[in-house]
């Protein structure tokens, strides 16, 4: 295939776009009806949290676009100040930060969770790193031990903020990267082992996490008051919706039975007021999202594209897996925002700006024509090259970043 077809580029991926604006729209509702009332209460303006999360709906739309805008290698040459960068915020937070919830992960009043910035930066840089190890990654000093140094570090702070739910969400993002960039299976073994150990000693030495997770496994015999309050209260709203709903703004839940409704538990009061039907909407929403993302991997011109689009897809992803898990009392309760959906500045704009490099990288993916006519110039999909389990772009010329 000729450089000029590579380095072609085209139309982002409309469809998760589209996608993208139907979760904030139904966000934007949500967190309406879920806060009029407390807005109501505590500032005597039903619309003030709808104004704030519009504001950061503004910041997000325009990360998204500057995101969207540049050539994702750009982001090579700043992954490591990134980084840097965000070990110094989540230092920072744990000397200086606000204590809110029996955690420590706030600056600047609140404005700012640099866990959440840490979400985004790990990927990038993590991305970067991968993509520029080759075959090294497969050896035991220059691949996996350097890989769980770096990990292991940025979980580590994030965990000493109290917040062990973001801390598995970065990590379990950062392996899944590991082991689509060409990780050997015993490697990725090795590391989930470690990784789940490290886990249940964590829950197991902490008596208000083993609280949660004996709460999870029989939520119904809990202190109805006390442990099993939040959970019982959260399945109160979901079978009070039906398959069809109270009706939008109806929900008796948000007048203050369910803590945190407007945030970590926004989807039970969707599912209260929008029903079965609701709930499988948002659900489906994400499904195609996960698909759109997957996609977008696969066709990715190179390892850096495909390692990049496969950790922001799956940390959307997983965030809301996490979120409707815990709310539909699958998962041990965990404090975690559904990603263009709850409350919140740092978390939303966040996943803005990671929607729009997974469609900066759309731009630079090949059509289906053209990736139809290297399968028959290759003779095999590039998927199948046992470097890159998901993606063989390594033998595709990586774009410049004076291209950008």
């Amino acid at each position: 295939m000729s450089p000029k077809k590579m380095d072609d580029q085209h139309r982002i991926d409309y469809i998760l776009l589209v996608t993208i604006i139907a979760l904030l729209v139904i966000g934007l509702l949500m967190v309406f009806s879920a806060t009029f009332a407390l807005g109501y209460q505590l500032y005597q303006q039903p619309t003030y949290f709808l104004m704030r999360q519009l504001l950061w709906v503004g910041v997000g739309a325009l990360a998204m676009m500057v995101t969207t805008r540049l050539e994702y290698h750009i982001w090579l040459r700043f992954s490591t100040w990134i980084i840097l960068a965000t070990l110094a915020l989540l230092i920072l937070v744990l000397l200086v930060g606000d204590s809110r919830f029996g955690g420590q992960r706030w600056l600047f009043n609140g404005s700012v969770q640099p866990s959440e910035l840490a979400k985004l930066a790990t990927i990038i840089y993590v991305a970067h790193w991968l993509s520029s190890k080759g075959e090294q990654l497969r050896r035991f000093d220059h691949g996996l031990i350097p890989y769980a140094v770096l990990v292991g570090g940025i979980t580590g702070l994030i965990i000493l903020q109290r917040d062990l739910g973001t801390a598995v969400l970065v990590a379990a993002t950062a392996l899944t990267m590991f082991f689509v960039a060409g990780a050997s299976i015993w490697q990725f073994s090795l590391i989930g082992l470690l990784g789940s150990a490290a886990l249940v000693v964590l829950v197991t030495q902490s008596s208000y996490r083993m609280s949660r997770v004996l709460t999870f496994l029989d939520p119904f015999s809990a202190d109805p008051q006390g442990a099993g309050y939040q959970i019982r209260q959260i399945l109160i709203a979901l079978g009070s919706g039906g398959i069809f709903g109270l009706g939008f703004g109806v929900s008796r839940q948000k007048f203050g039975y369910i803590p945190a409704s407007h945030t970590d538990g926004i989807f039970a009061i969707l599912g209260e007021e929008l029903g079965l039907v609701g709930s499988l909407l948002v659900i489906g929403l994400f499904a195609l999202l996960a698909y759109r993302g997957f996609k977008i991997a696969l066709a990715a011109p190179d390892t850096y594209g495909m390692v990049l689009a496969t950790g922001i897809t799956c940390s959307l992803i997983y965030q809301a897996i996490i979120n409707i898990g815990v709310v539909t009392a699958t998962l041990p309760f965990t404090g975690m925002p559904l990603p263009f959906i709850s409350f919140g500045g740092s978390s939303l704009v966040v996943c803005m700006a990671g929607a729009g490099l997974l469609l900066a990288v759309s731009r630079r993916t090949l059509p289906d024509e053209l990736q139809d006519e290297e399968l028959r110039e290759t003779g095999h999909l590039r998927r199948r090259n046992r470097r890159a389990r998901v993606s063989g772009a390594r033998r595709r010329r990586r774009p410049s970043t004076a291209e950008a």
